[in-house]
């Protein structure tokens, strides 16, 4: 940072968040987390501890309860979910959740089209996407069925980023993968020019690619802090499920 420069612009803002399911679930009780433009964030926890909500609350597909959140200041709410979406590409823990059309190439472009881009643009844009996943653009042809986990992961991130979104979060990214899959993706994500919120049980992940982490439990910010401290020290680790 250059002498006299102010702190980086907040990317993500939450403050007492809490956040109910439809059918009446309590998914978050209380989260607390900044997070500047720019940062990559590691979002950890035991299975059940609201991570995967949190990613969804702050995409508003889960209802808030209370607090607020902020995605580059825009208020997530009802009335505000496209500009929300405009700003956050969400990235699901399983691919073929955004994996639908025929082909690879009209899952890229879904996002672009649905802003109303032109058609230059949208190929563009998926030509960029899936250069930046490291995907053949021969690929953009084929049905995503008949697709590797790997090339799935890549074709699911690849669709996020041709939306352009600033800010990305990621459910459990390398979850399937193979060492190799595994490797790539990390370098992938590692050389993107965004504000990356990762949610993972994959520890060295979250060592390799996030500065900084938070901790969830039972819905509830209870940790946050430098990555690789966190990391090495086991008493923390076990007292926090990890």
């Amino acid at each position: 940072m250059t002498a006299g420069a102010g702190p980086a612009p907040l990317a993500l803002e939450v403050e007492g968040l809490a956040a109910t399911w439809p059918d009446g679930t309590r998914g978050l009780e209380r989260v607390d987390l900044r997070v500047a433009a720019g940062e990559r964030l590691a979002v950890l926890g035991a299975n059940g501890a609201g991570k995967s909500t949190l990613l969804l609350a702050l995409a508003g597909f889960v209802p808030l309860a209370a607090g607020r959140a902020r995605v580059l200041d825009v208020e997530v709410g009802p009335r505000t979910a496209r500009a929300v979406r405009e700003r956050l590409g969400l990235v699901f823990q399983d691919p073929d959740d955004m994996l639908f059309c025929g082909t690879v190439g009209d899952d890229v472009a879904f996002g672009p089209r649905n802003l109303g881009l032109d058609p230059a643009t949208v190929f563009a844009r998926v030509s960029l996407a899936l250069a930046q996943v490291g995907l053949d653009p021969a690929l953009a042809a084929r049905a995503p069925q008949r697709l590797s986990a790997g090339e799935k992961r890549r074709a699911a991130l690849a669709a996020a980023l041709a939306q352009g979104c600033p800010v990305l979060a990621l459910d459990e990214p390398t979850s399937t993968l193979d060492p190799r899959g595994r490797r790539r993706l990390i370098e992938t994500l590692a050389a993107l020019d965004r504000t990356l919120l990762v949610v993972t049980h994959d520890l060295e992940l979250a060592r390799a690619l996030c500065p900084r982490a938070v901790v969830l439990e039972r819905g509830r910010t209870v940790h946050e802090g430098p990555t690789a401290a966190l990391l090495d020290d086991p008493a923390r680790l076990a007292a926090l499920g990890l």
